[in-house]
C-alpha cells in the first residue's frame, strides 16, 4: 500500500480531503459540502454533527480499502469558530456563524472595560470586528447565555476539534489563538489581561505546538493525528519554507486575505486605518494581514449578473479576459456595482448601461473588485519593498482577475498557485519531516508565472461592439 499522509480541509463552502504521498503529492481527493442549519436565534450555522459524521466516514472508508497506508492526519480549518463541550465531552451549543451580529451595547461594554479600542488593537492584534473575533464569543456567551456558558468545560477552535474527533483529547493551538480572536496579547506572547480576569482561561485547553501529534491506535494500526492549524496560517507554510525572499501571499476564497508574514511590530495606527489584523505563523510570529469579503461579493454579484442577463449562474466561469473590452473600461471608468457584502462608497444601487453584454459587464465588476483587492494588498504591504505576491485559492485560476492584478501590480513578480491545495498541503507540512527547496511550489503547486499585459494605444472597441 501506498503510504500517505490524510488532510481534512473544512472550509464554510467545500469540505476538502486529501492524500498526499511522502513526496506530498496529491494522490486521492474528495469534496462534500452541506446545507446550512439554524442556531436557536433562527441564524444559518454549520452543521456540526454533519460534519463529524462525514470526517468519520471518509477516514475508516479509506483505512477498511486498504488501498492507502494512512500514516498521519491533520486539518485545516476557518477559523473565529468554537465548539463547545460540556463535561460529558459532548457538543454544547451550535457552531455559531463568524457573521451572527453581537450585541452593539455588549461590545461596547466590552471595550469600556478593556480598551481603548486602538490599544486593544495594538495588543492584540485584533480589530473590533464581533464574533469574528472568537474571544467575544465566549464573551458573549458568558455574559448573554450564562446557563450555557456554565455547562461548557472546553471550548476548542474548528481545527483542534477535528482533531479532537480522532483523538478524544481537547487541546488549544496557537495559529488558531492568534488569527483576529482578540485573546492573544502579542506584547506578552501569552492570553491577554481580560481572558484571565473573565476567567476564561478555565475553558481553553492547554496550549499545543503546531507540529505536534498525537499517536492513536486505529484497528491495530498506529497513526499520527495532526492538532490543526488556522487555514491561512496553515497556506503561509509552503511558501515561508521554500522561499528565500520576502513576499505576500493572497489567499482567496469566501474571504481574500493578504498576508505578509515578514512585517515587524506591532500595528500601526496607519495599519488600523486599513483595517489591518494579525494572523500568526507556527513559530508564533505575527503576520501583518488585511481581509477582503471579495469571495462572498462575487458570489452575491455573479447571481445579481445571472439574473440580469438571464443566463446560468455559472457563465462567469467561461469569461475570458479581454485586453479590448478592458480599455474601453478605462476610458470612462466609474463603478457600476453597488456592493453588498464589501462596505465601500461606491453606488447606492447597481446601474448596468442598456446594451451592455454579460462580458463587458463582468470584466467591469473584476476590475471594480481588483481595485479594492489592490487596495487590501497595499496595505499588508505597508511600507516594506516587497516585489513578489502569491496568488492561491479559488481565484487565482480566474483569468480576468489575475490579469487585472498583474496590470495593478505591473512592477511586481506575480505568481499563481493551483487553488484547491494551498492549506491542505501547509497541514500535511506541519505534520511531516520533508524539507522543502525552491523547486517545491512548482512540482507541488502548479506553479505559473504571469507577465503583464500592455494595453493597445488604438482606440478600444465600443460598448455597442461588446453587447454585440
Amino acid at each position: 500500500m501506498l503510504p500517505v499522509t490524510a488532510i481534512f480541509d473544512i472550509g464554510r463552502t467545500n469540505k476538502k480531503f486529501f492524500l498526499f504521498d511522502e513526496d506530498l503529492r496529491e494522490v486521492h481527493r474528495e469534496y462534500v459540502s452541506f446545507p446550512m442549519i439554524e442556531d436557536e436565534d433562527g441564524f444559518p450555522t454549520e452543521d456540526i454533527s454533519a460534519l463529524t459524521t462525514w470526517l468519520q466516514e471518509v477516514f475508516y472508508r479509506i483505512l477498511e480499502a486498504e488501498t492507502f497506508d494512512v500514516q498521519a492526519i491533520n486539518f485545516s480549518s476557518y477559523g473565529a469558530s468554537f465548539v463547545h463541550l460540556n463535561a460529558d465531552g459532548d457538543v454544547l451549543t451550535p457552531l455559531y456563524n463568524y457573521n451572527k451580529p453581537l450585541p452593539q451595547d455588549l461590545v461596547e461594554g466590552f471595550y469600556d472595560r478593556f480598551g481603548p479600542e486602538s490599544d486593544f488593537t495594538t495588543h492584540t492584534g485584533s480589530n473590533n470586528a464581533g464574533m469574528l473575533n472568537s474571544g467575544m464569543q465566549l464573551y458573549w456567551l458568558k455574559n448573554r447565555k450564562p446557563e450555557i456558558f456554565a455547562q461548557i468545560r472546553y471550548s476548542l477552535h474548528l481545527p483542534q476539534f477535528l482533531s479532537y474527533v480522532f483523538t478524544g483529547i481537547p487541546i488549544s493551538e496557537y495559529t488558531s489563538i492568534g488569527c483576529h480572536t482578540a485573546l492573544w496579547d502579542y506584547r506578552k506572547k501569552d492570553y491577554h489581561d481580560w481572558v484571565y480576569e473573565e476567567e476564561l482561561h478555565r475553558i481553553l485547553p492547554p496550549i499545543v505546538s503546531t507540529e505536534t501529534s498525537i499517536n492513536m491506535n486505529f484497528s491495530g494500526k498506529r497513526i499520527k493525528i495532526g492538532v490543526g492549524v488556522h487555514d491561512s496560517s496553515a497556506a503561509l507554510l509552503p511558501y515561508i519554507r521554500s522561499q528565500g525572499k520576502p513576499f505576500i501571499l493572497v489567499s482567496t476564497g469566501t474571504w481574500s486575505v493578504s498576508l505578509n508574514p515578514f512585517a515587524e511590530g506591532a500595528l500601526s495606527i496607519e495599519d488600523q486605518r486599513a483595517n489591518c489584523i494579525n494572523y500568526m505563523r507556527i513559530d508564533g510570529n505575527p503576520v501583518k494581514a488585511a481581509r477582503l469579503f471579495l469571495g462572498e461579493e462575487y458570489k452575491i454579484q455573479t447571481q445579481r449578473l445571472a439574473d440580469h442577463f438571464g443566463v446560468e449562474v455559472s457563465e462567469h466561469k467561461k469569461v475570458k479576459f479581454n485586453i479590448a473590452t478592458y480599455q474601453h473600461i478605462l476610458e470612462d471608468f466609474r463603478p457600476w456595482f453597488h456592493l453588498e457584502a464589501i462596505i465601500t462608497e461606491g453606488p447606492e444601487q447597481t446601474v448596468i448601461p442598456p446594451g451592455t453584454s454579460y462580458e463587458y459587464a463582468y470584466h467591469h465588476l473584476l476590475e471594480e473588485l481588483v481595485r479594492l483587492q489592490a487596495d487590501n494588498i497595499r496595505a499588508a504591504s505597508g511600507k516594506q519593498a516587497l516585489k513578489k505576491i502569491f496568488v492561491d485559492g479559488g481565484f487565482s485560476d480566474n483569468d480576468v482577475y489575475i490579469n487585472l492584478l498583474t496590470h495593478h501590480f505591473r512592477e511586481f513578480k506575480i505568481r499563481t498557485t493551483n487553488s484547491s491545495l494551498g492549506s491542505a498541503l501547509g497541514a500535511a507540512i506541519c505534520i511531516s519531516d520533508k524539507q522543502l527547496n525552491a523547486q517545491f511550489l512548482k512540482k507541488n503547486y502548479g506553479l505559473k508565472k504571469h507577465r503583464p499585459f500592455i494595453l493597445s494605444l488604438e482606440p478600444a472597441t465600443t460598448d455597442s461592439e461588446q453587447a454585440s
